[in-house]
């Protein structure tokens, strides 16, 4: 069986919009899009069919359907020709999710749905897809700029080598430039028991950090000859910079950690402040077990 590509749907502009996106993805990778509505009101013992003496396409459980039906024609006319099937499934919308990514190549979400609260920036169950999903997760908001080029955060760890190869296969998708963007302050610790000068060559750092990006990227050009890769190495907080980058991208692939982050965090700070600040959608990049 091919893993599918998941997305979670609502019934909410945003979530629709995630439809386009994961229908555009299921196309470019040639996988089934499999739609997923969490149907939360049993678990509530609420009652799900239509009431008595009413129409039989009432209730709660007809209007989850039809906001499957909804999302499957919008997913069809956006990608004709692709597999689409829908699944109603019971269960509150993170546990249903995360359970549908155990199994999916990636997993699309609008960044709120219906009932997010407004002064959130990004609502909780994509907050909880972002940092858990076994799958690499790819969130929807901001402008969609079919244009923009792809941005990647680069920064020298095992799993910012990782985010680079997806943003090449995103770009290479999309036809788009790639911006691969790489941040430095100062000498950071990289290993245990590192001595960090008190004194440094700037011109010198600025130099070992153009080799952290050249030997980042060394390779993917060749492997990827179609997309038009270009870098900035920047001495600049990397959440700022890339944040910046973003207000003129179609998409943006960070790590779900990078270098420094603790074991214990899910997502790091980085891309949390991407994943809530971002002006464009933000893929999650995490490498399956």
């Amino acid at each position: 069986m091919k893993m599918t590509i998941v997305v979670g749907v609502d019934g909410s502009d945003q979530s629709l919009d995630a439809v386009r996106v994961a229908a555009a993805e299921a196309q470019w990778r040639d996988r089934p899009l499999r739609i997923v509505h969490a149907f939360v009101w049993p678990m509530l013992h609420v009652a799900a069919g239509a009431p008595v003496g009413g129409p039989p396409d009432a209730g709660l459980r007809h209007a989850a359907e039809a906001v499957l039906k909804d999302a499957a024609a919008i997913a069809a006319e956006a990608q004709p020709g692709i597999e689409i099937s829908t699944d109603l499934i019971p269960g509150a919308p993170v546990a249903v999710l995360l359970q549908a990514a155990s199994d999916a190549e990636l997993v699309v979400l609008g960044d709120r749905g219906l009932g997010g609260f407004s002064g959130l920036l990004v609502g909780s169950v994509a907050v909880q897809l972002a940092a858990h999903a076994a799958a690499p997760v790819l969130i929807v908001k901001g402008f969609l700029r079919p244009d923009g080029p792809v941005v990647v955060g680069v920064d020298g760890s095992q799993r910012s080598v990782h985010a680079i190869e997806c943003a090449f296969e995103e770009a290479a998708n999309r036809h788009a430039e790639l911006v691969a963007v790489h941040c430095w302050t100062d000498p950071v610790s990289t290993e245990p028991g590192d001595m960090l000068p008190l004194v440094y060559d700037i011109e010198a750092t600025e130099d070992d950090e153009e080799r952290v990006m050249a030997e980042s990227l060394a390779g993917y050009r060749e492997r990827y000859p179609t997309v038009n890769a270009r870098t900035e190495v920047l001495r600049r907080h990397a959440s700022k910079a890339l944040i910046e980058r973003t207000k003129d991208a179609q998409l943006i692939v960070v790590g779900s950690r990078g270098r420094g982050g603790f074991s214990g965090l899910l997502l790091g700070s980085v891309s949390q402040q991407v994943l809530h600040h971002s002006h464009c959608p933000v893929l999650i990049a995490r490498k399956k077990d």
